[in-house]
């Protein structure tokens, strides 16, 4: 029987539909757009009670207004050009940057110490990790008048006790370093615990086989603190100088409520330790109203805040650069 081939052409495939499904452009807009607008509100907020006030602030820097009713007049950098003669203003200036540095850097050293403390096998140790946070949330108003009464100069606890060792007695409110001093003891301790905490929780995340390698090889405690937990810890250190330094440059309640009376705005009667804030607060409102010239205080502390900050950052990583972690390397490249 003779075999018939079928001429037919073969038919072919329906063409598929190319065009993306509904479902599947939602996904794509998802996927691309939901991340801006989850973090949408945080620069909402921001733009609004940031980046806004911050405009205003220099925009009524260039004027002089009085708060009294006036209109404010456009004078440009005058006020800005009166500043850099002012010498009470380079005097709030000294004092600001001399309790920061008086209460800075002891704070973050002692919290880098009483961090690592607490990351040890310690009995009740989550009581000790919240007996040391208990300072930062005591009232500053109270923490102000306690430690006022401490370093008083007739009948306080301070003075006493110099005076059991042979030391005279220390005018804390009316001597410029003193008071200096005894500001920054009250700012280191409210926030020496603070800082401790965000140190040990970035202890903590800190693999533990790089202690035992370093254990191995001989290295003590001392030891292994330097060349393991300090590297590893530098991201957190400079955000902990970064957040202390801005926060030691806007210093304000401390030293106003340090000193009681008419001359508590002025930091005791000489301006003993006047910051900047507190010569911004005295011109901007009570007594003198000039809110132009308050401004420019303003925005000068915060180039300043900006250029410390940027310098203590340089300095950090440039003692910690190249330093890295001994994980338990031996000579010869053994294990």
């Amino acid at each position: 029987m003779a075999l018939q081939l079928d001429a037919r052409p073969p038919a072919t495939p329906a063409p598929r539909n190319t065009r993306p499904s509904r479902a599947g452009r939602l996904s794509r807009i998802d996927a691309k757009y939901s991340p801006y607008l989850y973090i949408a509100p945080f620069f909402v907020i921001f733009a609004i009670f940031g980046a806004w006030p911050l405009a205003y602030t220099f925009w009524v820097s260039l004027h002089d207004w009085d708060l009294l009713g006036s209109d404010p007049t456009f004078i440009g950098a005058e006020n800005y050009t009166r500043l850099l003669v002012d010498s009470d203003f380079w005097h709030s200036v000294v004092n600001t940057l001399g309790i920061f540095v008086l209460s800075t850097l002891p704070q973050l050293l002692a919290a880098l110490w009483l961090a690592n403390l607490l990351n040890r096998q310690l009995r009740m140790r989550t009581g000790w990790r919240m007996a040391v946070l208990v300072p930062n949330v005591t009232s500053t108003a109270a923490v102000a008048i306690v430690f006022g009464v401490l370093f008083g100069r007739e009948f306080g606890m301070v003075n006493w006790l110099l005076d059991l060792v042979g030391v005279d007695g220390i005018e804390w409110k009316s001597n410029r370093f003193a008071s200096w001093v005894a500001i920054s003891t009250m700012v280191d301790w409210r926030w020496t615990g603070y800082n401790a905490l965000i140190f040990l929780a970035a202890m903590q995340a800190i693999p533990r086989d790089l202690y035992e390698a370093a254990a191995i090889d001989g290295a003590n405690r001392a030891r292994q603190f330097w060349t393991i937990t300090v590297p590893l810890l530098k991201p957190t250190i400079i955000f902990c100088v970064i957040i202390s330094t801005i926060g030691g440059l806007q210093l304000f309640t401390e030293p106003r409520l340090f000193h009681s009376g008419t001359n508590a705005i002025r930091g005791g009667p000489m301006r003993e330790s006047q910051t900047m804030t507190m010569y911004m607060f005295e011109n901007a409102f009570a007594p003198y109203y000039n809110f132009g010239y308050g401004s420019a205080v303003a925005w000068l502390l915060f180039a300043l805040i900006a250029i410390v900050a940027a310098i203590n950052v340089l300095i950090i990583r440039r003692l910690g650069a190249g330093a890295r972690p001994d994980t338990g390397k031996r000579k010869g490249g053994s294990r």
